[in-house]
Protein backbone atom coordinates (compact mmCIF):
# COMPACT_ATOMS: atom_id res chain seq x y z
CA UNK A 1 0.00 0.00 0.00
CA UNK A 2 2.84 2.61 0.94
CA UNK A 3 4.70 1.42 -2.78
CA UNK A 4 1.72 2.57 -4.04
CA UNK A 5 1.04 6.07 -2.42
CA UNK A 6 4.68 6.48 -2.74
CA UNK A 7 3.96 5.87 -6.59
CA UNK A 8 1.19 7.95 -7.03
CA UNK A 9 2.97 11.08 -5.01
CA UNK A 10 5.85 10.89 -7.71
CA UNK A 11 3.36 10.71 -10.50
CA UNK A 12 0.87 13.50 -9.32
CA UNK A 13 4.35 15.71 -8.71
CA UNK A 14 6.07 15.13 -11.67
CA UNK A 15 7.11 17.88 -14.23
CA UNK A 16 3.34 18.69 -15.71
CA UNK A 17 2.40 19.93 -11.80
CA UNK A 18 5.25 22.00 -11.18
CA UNK A 19 4.55 23.72 -14.90
CA UNK A 20 1.20 24.34 -13.89
CA UNK A 21 2.20 25.70 -11.02
CA UNK A 22 4.93 28.13 -11.65
CA UNK A 23 3.66 28.57 -15.36
CA UNK A 24 0.36 30.04 -13.91
CA UNK A 25 1.67 32.07 -10.75
CA UNK A 26 4.16 33.59 -14.12
CA UNK A 27 0.75 33.69 -16.23
CA UNK A 28 -0.79 35.88 -13.57
CA UNK A 29 2.49 37.79 -12.63
CA UNK A 30 2.61 39.48 -16.25
CA UNK A 31 -0.98 39.83 -16.49
CA UNK A 32 -0.89 42.28 -13.18
CA UNK A 33 1.97 43.86 -14.06
CA UNK A 34 4.01 42.81 -11.51
CA UNK A 35 1.17 44.60 -9.18
CA UNK A 36 1.64 41.73 -6.55
CA UNK A 37 5.04 42.86 -5.41
CA UNK A 38 4.79 46.36 -6.26
CA UNK A 39 1.78 46.62 -4.32
CA UNK A 40 3.54 44.19 -1.42
CA UNK A 41 3.79 46.94 0.87
CA UNK A 42 0.25 48.03 0.47
CA UNK A 43 -1.30 44.51 1.72
CA UNK A 44 1.25 44.06 4.68
CA UNK A 45 -0.21 47.29 5.73
CA UNK A 46 -3.44 45.98 5.54
CA UNK A 47 -3.27 42.84 6.95
CA UNK A 48 -1.73 44.69 10.05
CA UNK A 49 -4.49 47.36 10.26
CA UNK A 50 -2.52 50.05 9.29
CA UNK A 51 -4.69 50.67 6.56
CA UNK A 52 -8.16 50.93 7.71
CA UNK A 53 -10.86 53.45 6.41
CA UNK A 54 -11.52 56.11 8.99
CA UNK A 55 -15.68 54.59 9.24
CA UNK A 56 -13.61 51.37 10.44
CA UNK A 57 -11.76 52.61 13.14
CA UNK A 58 -14.44 54.77 14.28
CA UNK A 59 -17.14 51.59 14.51
CA UNK A 60 -14.14 49.71 16.07
CA UNK A 61 -15.38 46.56 13.95
CA UNK A 62 -15.90 44.81 17.45
CA UNK A 63 -18.42 42.53 16.50
CA UNK A 64 -19.26 41.11 12.90
CA UNK A 65 -21.84 39.02 11.43
CA UNK A 66 -22.83 35.52 11.82
CA UNK A 67 -20.27 33.40 9.62
CA UNK A 68 -18.08 36.17 8.79
CA UNK A 69 -14.98 37.33 11.09
CA UNK A 70 -12.85 40.24 10.62
CA UNK A 71 -10.21 40.62 8.03
CA UNK A 72 -7.33 40.27 10.21
CA UNK A 73 -9.01 36.94 11.71
CA UNK A 74 -9.80 35.72 8.47
CA UNK A 75 -6.28 36.06 7.68
CA UNK A 76 -5.00 34.60 10.80
CA UNK A 77 -7.13 31.41 10.15
CA UNK A 78 -5.49 31.17 6.76
CA UNK A 79 -2.09 31.61 8.26
CA UNK A 80 -2.96 28.99 10.77
CA UNK A 81 -4.07 26.48 8.00
CA UNK A 82 -0.73 27.63 6.21
CA UNK A 83 1.87 27.73 8.58
CA UNK A 84 2.71 24.60 10.05
CA UNK A 85 5.06 21.03 9.65
CA UNK A 86 6.13 22.42 6.08
CA UNK A 87 7.70 25.63 7.64
CA UNK A 88 10.08 23.18 9.97
CA UNK A 89 10.36 19.59 8.65
CA UNK A 90 9.14 20.62 5.41
CA UNK A 91 11.87 22.92 4.20
CA UNK A 92 14.74 20.69 6.52
CA UNK A 93 12.95 17.81 4.19
CA UNK A 94 12.91 20.12 0.68
CA UNK A 95 16.60 20.64 1.32
CA UNK A 96 17.76 17.16 2.86
CA UNK A 97 15.77 15.40 -0.36
CA UNK A 98 16.18 18.29 -3.18
CA UNK A 99 19.67 19.46 -1.65
CA UNK A 100 20.18 23.05 -0.39
CA UNK A 101 19.07 24.81 -3.71
CA UNK A 102 15.54 23.56 -2.64
CA UNK A 103 15.50 26.97 -0.98
CA UNK A 104 15.82 29.13 -3.61
CA UNK A 105 12.95 27.41 -5.44
CA UNK A 106 10.91 27.52 -2.62
CA UNK A 107 11.38 31.50 -2.62
CA UNK A 108 10.96 31.56 -6.23
CA UNK A 109 7.39 30.04 -6.09
CA UNK A 110 6.36 32.00 -3.66
CA UNK A 111 7.43 35.26 -5.58
CA UNK A 112 5.16 33.98 -8.42
CA UNK A 113 2.29 32.67 -5.92
CA UNK A 114 1.76 36.11 -4.59
CA UNK A 115 0.03 36.87 -7.92
CA UNK A 116 -1.75 33.18 -7.52
CA UNK A 117 -3.34 33.69 -4.01
CA UNK A 118 -4.41 37.24 -4.96
CA UNK A 119 -6.50 35.86 -7.96
CA UNK A 120 -7.94 32.86 -6.08
CA UNK A 121 -8.51 34.71 -3.08
CA UNK A 122 -10.14 37.95 -5.21
CA UNK A 123 -12.32 35.35 -6.93
CA UNK A 124 -13.25 33.34 -3.73
CA UNK A 125 -14.69 36.62 -1.52
CA UNK A 126 -16.21 38.26 -4.92
CA UNK A 127 -18.35 35.21 -5.66
CA UNK A 128 -19.08 33.88 -1.83
CA UNK A 129 -22.38 32.79 -1.32
CA UNK A 130 -24.96 31.62 2.06
CA UNK A 131 -25.71 28.48 3.36
CA UNK A 132 -28.59 27.26 4.64
CA UNK A 133 -28.42 29.45 7.47
CA UNK A 134 -27.58 33.01 5.98
CA UNK A 135 -23.51 32.56 7.12
CA UNK A 136 -20.98 33.30 4.62
CA UNK A 137 -19.59 30.48 2.85
CA UNK A 138 -16.93 31.00 -0.25
CA UNK A 139 -14.35 29.24 -2.22
CA UNK A 140 -13.45 28.15 -5.22
CA UNK A 141 -16.36 25.62 -5.49
CA UNK A 142 -18.54 28.33 -5.26
CA UNK A 143 -16.16 30.66 -8.34
CA UNK A 144 -16.18 27.33 -10.25
CA UNK A 145 -20.22 26.62 -10.11
CA UNK A 146 -21.60 29.99 -9.99
CA UNK A 147 -18.84 31.79 -12.15
CA UNK A 148 -16.79 29.62 -14.80
CA UNK A 149 -18.26 29.82 -18.10
CA UNK A 150 -19.33 26.83 -19.01
CA UNK A 151 -21.61 25.60 -15.99
CA UNK A 152 -22.00 21.89 -16.18
CA UNK A 153 -17.99 21.59 -16.92
CA UNK A 154 -17.45 24.44 -13.47
CA UNK A 155 -20.18 22.54 -11.61
CA UNK A 156 -17.64 19.37 -12.16
CA UNK A 157 -14.68 20.53 -11.33
CA UNK A 158 -16.48 22.75 -7.90
CA UNK A 159 -16.90 18.71 -6.96
CA UNK A 160 -13.66 17.62 -8.08
CA UNK A 161 -12.51 20.07 -5.99
CA UNK A 162 -15.02 19.86 -2.62
CA UNK A 163 -13.99 16.38 -2.68
CA UNK A 164 -10.13 17.01 -2.73
CA UNK A 165 -10.06 19.47 -0.35
CA UNK A 166 -11.89 16.96 1.79
CA UNK A 167 -9.53 14.69 1.73
CA UNK A 168 -6.53 17.59 2.22
CA UNK A 169 -8.51 18.63 5.12
CA UNK A 170 -7.33 15.22 6.99
CA UNK A 171 -4.44 15.01 5.34
CA UNK A 172 -2.10 17.86 4.93
CA UNK A 173 -4.74 19.58 7.25
CA UNK A 174 -4.71 17.17 10.03
CA UNK A 175 -2.70 13.71 9.93
CA UNK A 176 0.46 15.24 8.74
CA UNK A 177 0.52 18.15 11.64
CA UNK A 178 -0.99 15.42 14.02
CA UNK A 179 1.38 13.03 13.08
CA UNK A 180 4.59 16.01 14.08
CA UNK A 181 2.82 16.53 17.26
CA UNK A 182 3.35 13.04 18.31
CA UNK A 183 6.67 13.18 17.25
CA UNK A 184 7.86 16.09 18.76
CA UNK A 185 6.40 14.58 22.06
CA UNK A 186 7.81 11.61 21.61
CA UNK A 187 11.25 12.63 21.16
CA UNK A 188 11.12 15.87 23.39
CA UNK A 189 9.32 14.81 26.41
CA UNK A 190 8.87 11.16 25.82
CA UNK A 191 5.12 10.80 26.21
CA UNK A 192 3.24 7.95 24.29
CA UNK A 193 2.10 8.47 20.77
CA UNK A 194 -1.45 7.31 21.55
CA UNK A 195 -1.89 9.96 25.02
CA UNK A 196 -0.56 12.82 22.29
CA UNK A 197 -3.74 11.66 19.85
CA UNK A 198 -6.43 11.13 22.32
CA UNK A 199 -5.02 14.91 23.61
CA UNK A 200 -5.39 16.41 20.39
CA UNK A 201 -8.39 14.77 19.29
CA UNK A 202 -10.36 16.17 22.18
CA UNK A 203 -8.54 19.74 21.84
CA UNK A 204 -9.17 20.12 18.01
CA UNK A 205 -13.17 18.40 18.52
CA UNK A 206 -13.67 21.43 21.53
CA UNK A 207 -12.22 23.98 19.30
CA UNK A 208 -14.03 23.34 15.86
CA UNK A 209 -17.19 22.38 17.82
CA UNK A 210 -17.51 26.71 17.57
CA UNK A 211 -17.15 27.27 14.07
CA UNK A 212 -15.69 30.12 12.64
CA UNK A 213 -15.97 32.43 15.15
CA UNK A 214 -14.16 30.46 18.21
CA UNK A 215 -11.51 29.34 15.32
CA UNK A 216 -10.92 32.99 14.49
CA UNK A 217 -10.41 34.04 17.96
CA UNK A 218 -8.23 30.89 18.73
CA UNK A 219 -5.97 31.80 15.72
CA UNK A 220 -5.77 35.42 16.34
CA UNK A 221 -4.01 34.41 19.68
CA UNK A 222 -1.86 31.31 18.56
CA UNK A 223 -0.29 32.79 15.45
CA UNK A 224 1.29 35.86 16.30
CA UNK A 225 2.73 34.30 19.06
CA UNK A 226 3.78 30.78 17.57
CA UNK A 227 5.05 32.98 14.78
CA UNK A 228 7.65 35.67 16.93
CA UNK A 229 8.41 32.92 18.97
CA UNK A 230 9.39 30.54 16.32
CA UNK A 231 11.71 33.59 14.67
CA UNK A 232 13.24 34.81 17.73
CA UNK A 233 14.73 30.90 18.20
CA UNK A 234 15.75 30.97 14.19
CA UNK A 235 17.44 34.25 14.30
CA UNK A 236 19.68 33.10 17.81
CA UNK A 237 21.10 30.11 15.43
CA UNK A 238 21.76 32.05 12.25
CA UNK A 239 23.30 35.29 14.59
CA UNK A 240 25.08 32.39 15.97
CA UNK A 241 26.75 31.12 12.81
CA UNK A 242 27.38 34.13 11.11
CA UNK A 243 30.06 33.78 9.75
CA UNK A 244 28.93 30.80 7.78
CA UNK A 245 25.83 33.17 6.25
CA UNK A 246 27.85 33.92 3.28
CA UNK A 247 29.29 30.54 2.10
CA UNK A 248 25.33 29.45 3.16
CA UNK A 249 23.76 31.64 0.57
CA UNK A 250 26.16 31.26 -1.88
CA UNK A 251 26.06 27.50 -1.90
CA UNK A 252 21.92 27.46 -1.94
CA UNK A 253 22.33 29.86 -4.93
CA UNK A 254 24.53 27.63 -6.96
CA UNK A 255 22.48 24.28 -5.80
CA UNK A 256 19.83 25.38 -7.34
CA UNK A 257 20.91 25.07 -11.02
CA UNK A 258 24.05 23.23 -10.26
CA UNK A 259 23.64 20.99 -6.63
CA UNK A 260 26.98 18.76 -7.41
CA UNK A 261 28.91 22.09 -7.49
CA UNK A 262 28.15 22.94 -3.61
CA UNK A 263 29.52 18.78 -2.35
CA UNK A 264 30.99 18.86 0.73
CA UNK A 265 31.84 21.78 3.81
CA UNK A 266 28.43 23.33 5.02
CA UNK A 267 26.13 21.05 2.61
CA UNK A 268 28.18 17.63 2.76
CA UNK A 269 28.00 14.95 0.10
CA UNK A 270 24.99 16.34 -2.41
CA UNK A 271 23.09 13.90 -4.29
CA UNK A 272 20.59 15.66 -5.26
CA UNK A 273 19.97 16.71 -9.00
CA UNK A 274 18.51 19.77 -10.31
CA UNK A 275 15.29 18.72 -11.43
CA UNK A 276 15.03 17.01 -7.64
CA UNK A 277 15.65 20.31 -6.12
CA UNK A 278 12.76 22.04 -7.96
CA UNK A 279 10.74 19.43 -7.80
CA UNK A 280 11.39 19.03 -3.55
CA UNK A 281 11.81 23.13 -3.04
CA UNK A 282 8.42 23.60 -5.30
CA UNK A 283 6.32 21.07 -3.80
CA UNK A 284 7.23 21.45 -0.22
CA UNK A 285 6.81 25.36 -0.86
CA UNK A 286 3.80 24.73 -1.77
CA UNK A 287 2.93 22.62 1.02
CA UNK A 288 3.62 25.29 3.41
CA UNK A 289 2.03 28.59 1.98
CA UNK A 290 -0.36 26.86 -0.49
CA UNK A 291 -0.84 29.08 -3.28
CA UNK A 292 -2.43 27.73 -6.12
CA UNK A 293 -3.97 25.10 -4.01
CA UNK A 294 -7.32 27.94 -3.48
CA UNK A 295 -7.83 26.82 0.25
CA UNK A 296 -7.04 29.79 1.40
CA UNK A 297 -9.94 31.28 -0.50
CA UNK A 298 -12.41 29.93 1.73
CA UNK A 299 -10.83 31.59 4.67
CA UNK A 300 -10.43 34.60 2.66
CA UNK A 301 -14.16 34.95 1.99
CA UNK A 302 -15.50 34.43 5.36
CA UNK A 303 -14.10 38.19 6.21
CA UNK A 304 -16.49 40.61 6.79
CA UNK A 305 -15.41 43.13 3.88
CA UNK A 306 -17.19 44.13 1.10
CA UNK A 307 -13.67 45.08 -0.38
CA UNK A 308 -13.06 41.95 -2.36
CA UNK A 309 -9.69 43.13 -4.04
CA UNK A 310 -8.49 44.63 -0.51
CA UNK A 311 -9.41 41.26 1.31
CA UNK A 312 -7.39 39.63 -2.02
CA UNK A 313 -4.07 41.40 -1.12
CA UNK A 314 -4.43 40.83 2.51
CA UNK A 315 -4.57 37.09 1.92
CA UNK A 316 -1.90 37.48 -0.13
CA UNK A 317 0.85 38.48 2.02
CA UNK A 318 0.12 34.66 3.66
CA UNK A 319 2.51 33.57 1.17
CA UNK A 320 5.16 36.31 1.96
CA UNK A 321 4.87 35.63 5.78
CA UNK A 322 4.99 31.91 5.28
CA UNK A 323 7.33 31.32 3.10
CA UNK A 324 9.60 33.98 2.19
CA UNK A 325 10.14 35.00 6.00
CA UNK A 326 9.77 32.03 7.85
CA UNK A 327 10.88 29.38 5.25
CA UNK A 328 13.52 31.12 4.93
CA UNK A 329 14.28 31.99 8.13
CA UNK A 330 14.45 27.93 8.60
CA UNK A 331 16.28 27.17 5.66
CA UNK A 332 19.24 29.64 6.27
CA UNK A 333 19.75 28.36 9.87
CA UNK A 334 19.77 25.05 8.77
CA UNK A 335 22.73 25.82 6.33
CA UNK A 336 24.55 27.90 8.33
CA UNK A 337 24.86 25.64 11.18
CA UNK A 338 26.44 23.03 8.76
CA UNK A 339 23.92 20.09 9.84
CA UNK A 340 23.41 19.39 6.42
CA UNK A 341 26.95 17.72 5.71
CA UNK A 342 26.91 16.32 9.03
CA UNK A 343 23.17 13.87 9.20
CA UNK A 344 22.70 12.24 5.06
CA UNK A 345 20.52 9.09 7.12
CA UNK A 346 18.31 11.38 9.33
CA UNK A 347 17.82 13.65 6.55
CA UNK A 348 14.66 11.83 5.40
CA UNK A 349 11.99 12.97 8.03
CA UNK A 350 13.47 16.36 8.11
CA UNK A 351 12.69 16.82 11.90
CA UNK A 352 15.86 15.83 12.89
CA UNK A 353 18.22 18.20 10.93
CA UNK A 354 15.69 21.25 12.07
CA UNK A 355 16.73 19.79 15.58
CA UNK A 356 20.10 19.28 14.54
CA UNK A 357 20.39 23.41 14.28
CA UNK A 358 18.89 24.76 17.27
CA UNK A 359 20.94 22.09 19.15
CA UNK A 360 23.86 23.69 18.14
CA UNK A 361 23.16 26.78 20.24
CA UNK A 362 20.83 26.20 22.38
CA UNK A 363 21.38 22.55 23.26
CA UNK A 364 18.93 20.26 24.84
CA UNK A 365 17.10 23.74 25.55
CA UNK A 366 17.21 23.97 21.65
CA UNK A 367 15.41 20.69 21.44
CA UNK A 368 12.68 20.87 24.07
CA UNK A 369 12.39 24.58 22.29
CA UNK A 370 11.97 23.13 18.52
CA UNK A 371 9.37 20.84 20.21
CA UNK A 372 6.99 23.72 21.70
CA UNK A 373 7.09 25.00 18.21
CA UNK A 374 6.19 22.55 16.31
CA UNK A 375 3.31 21.75 18.24
CA UNK A 376 2.10 24.96 18.10
CA UNK A 377 2.42 25.43 14.55
CA UNK A 378 0.70 21.58 13.95
CA UNK A 379 -1.71 22.53 16.17
CA UNK A 380 -2.93 25.99 14.72
CA UNK A 381 -2.68 24.15 11.21
CA UNK A 382 -5.09 21.33 12.33
CA UNK A 383 -7.58 23.92 14.01
CA UNK A 384 -7.32 26.24 10.28
CA UNK A 385 -7.69 23.66 7.94
CA UNK A 386 -11.02 22.70 10.25
CA UNK A 387 -12.59 25.11 8.59
CA UNK A 388 -11.67 25.14 5.27
CA UNK A 389 -12.57 21.58 5.11
CA UNK A 390 -16.00 21.84 6.64
CA UNK A 391 -16.77 24.14 4.02
CA UNK A 392 -15.59 21.97 1.22
CA UNK A 393 -17.76 18.88 2.98
CA UNK A 394 -21.05 21.65 3.15
CA UNK A 395 -20.36 22.26 -0.12
CA UNK A 396 -20.95 18.12 -1.17
CA UNK A 397 -23.86 18.13 1.27
CA UNK A 398 -25.59 21.25 -0.82
CA UNK A 399 -25.51 23.80 2.31
CA UNK A 400 -26.91 22.23 4.40
CA UNK A 401 -25.36 22.30 7.94
CA UNK A 402 -27.17 20.24 9.68
CA UNK A 403 -23.97 17.32 8.73
CA UNK A 404 -21.31 19.83 9.82
CA UNK A 405 -21.15 18.05 13.09
CA UNK A 406 -20.55 14.50 11.46
CA UNK A 407 -17.44 16.20 9.68
CA UNK A 408 -16.19 17.78 12.86
CA UNK A 409 -16.59 14.51 14.69
CA UNK A 410 -14.80 12.71 11.64
CA UNK A 411 -11.68 15.17 11.49
CA UNK A 412 -11.17 15.05 15.06
CA UNK A 413 -10.72 11.19 15.02
CA UNK A 414 -8.45 11.34 12.34
CA UNK A 415 -6.09 13.64 14.22
CA UNK A 416 -5.76 10.37 16.16
CA UNK A 417 -5.32 8.40 13.20
CA UNK A 418 -2.22 10.64 12.14
CA UNK A 419 -0.47 10.42 15.83
CA UNK A 420 -0.23 6.39 14.68
CA UNK A 421 0.38 6.51 11.52
CA UNK A 422 3.97 5.86 9.78
CA UNK A 423 5.18 9.52 8.49
CA UNK A 424 6.11 8.57 5.31
CA UNK A 425 2.33 7.29 3.99
CA UNK A 426 0.98 10.26 5.51
CA UNK A 427 3.40 13.28 3.64
CA UNK A 428 2.44 10.73 0.45
CA UNK A 429 -0.94 10.75 0.85
CA UNK A 430 -0.41 14.45 1.70
CA UNK A 431 1.26 15.72 -1.41
CA UNK A 432 -0.96 13.18 -3.78
CA UNK A 433 -4.06 15.04 -2.05
CA UNK A 434 -2.55 19.08 -2.60
CA UNK A 435 -1.59 18.01 -5.91
CA UNK A 436 -4.89 16.79 -7.19
CA UNK A 437 -6.48 19.76 -5.40
CA UNK A 438 -4.66 22.55 -7.50
CA UNK A 439 -5.08 21.02 -10.75
CA UNK A 440 -9.34 22.20 -10.55
CA UNK A 441 -8.56 25.39 -8.96
CA UNK A 442 -5.80 26.63 -11.58
CA UNK A 443 -8.28 25.69 -14.16
CA UNK A 444 -10.79 28.30 -12.67
CA UNK A 445 -7.75 30.46 -12.06
CA UNK A 446 -6.96 30.17 -15.54
CA UNK A 447 -10.25 31.03 -17.26
CA UNK A 448 -11.60 33.86 -15.21
CA UNK A 449 -8.11 35.68 -15.10
CA UNK A 450 -8.85 38.24 -17.83
CA UNK A 451 -12.08 40.07 -16.18
CA UNK A 452 -10.64 39.56 -12.59
CA UNK A 453 -6.55 41.14 -13.74
CA UNK A 454 -8.49 43.93 -15.79
CA UNK A 455 -10.51 44.55 -12.17
CA UNK A 456 -7.26 44.25 -10.15
CA UNK A 457 -5.65 46.46 -12.47
CA UNK A 458 -8.18 49.37 -12.41
CA UNK A 459 -8.23 48.97 -8.72
CA UNK A 460 -4.72 50.16 -9.03
CA UNK A 461 -5.08 52.60 -11.34
CA UNK A 462 -7.88 54.07 -9.28
CA UNK A 463 -6.14 54.39 -6.18
CA UNK A 464 -6.92 51.96 -3.33
CA UNK A 465 -3.52 49.87 -3.61
CA UNK A 466 -1.40 53.02 -5.47
CA UNK A 467 2.11 53.77 -3.69
CA UNK A 468 1.57 54.41 -0.11
CA UNK A 469 4.35 57.40 -0.70
CA UNK A 470 2.04 58.63 -3.61
CA UNK A 471 -1.07 58.39 -1.59
CA UNK A 472 0.15 60.44 1.47
CA UNK A 473 1.42 62.79 -0.65
CA UNK A 474 -1.67 63.84 -2.81
CA UNK A 475 -3.30 63.49 0.85
CA UNK A 476 -1.01 66.32 2.06
CA UNK A 477 -1.15 68.63 -0.68
CA UNK A 478 -5.49 68.30 -0.85
CA UNK A 479 -5.19 69.64 3.08
CA UNK A 480 -2.74 72.25 2.45
CA UNK A 481 -5.28 73.01 -0.42
CA UNK A 482 -8.28 73.13 1.72
CA UNK A 483 -6.32 75.23 4.02
CA UNK A 484 -5.84 78.19 1.79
Amino acid sequence: MSEWIERADELVWGPWMLVLLLGTGIYLMLRLKLLPIHNLRYALRCALGREKGEKEQEAGKSTSPEGKVSPFSSLTTELAATIGTGNIIGVATAMALGGPGALFWMVAASIVGLATKLVESTLSVKYRSKNEKGQTAGGPMYVMERAFPHRRTGHMLAVCFAVFAVFASFGMGNMTQSNSIADALAVTFSVPRAKTGLVVTVLTVLVVLGGIGVIGKVTQVVVPFMGILYMAGTIVVILFHWRNLPMALGGIMTAAFCPEAVSGGLFGHVTATAFQSLRWGVSRGIFSNEAGLGAAGISAAAADTEDYIKQGYISMTGVFLDTVVICTATGLALAASGVLGEAEGASLTGAGLTLAAFRTVLGDFGEKFMGVCIVLFAFATIVGWAYQGERAFEFLMKGRTRYNLWYRFVYGLMAFVGCMCPLQVVWDFSDICNGLMAVPNLICVLALSGGICREIRAADSNGPAACLHCRRRRKGLILRKNKL
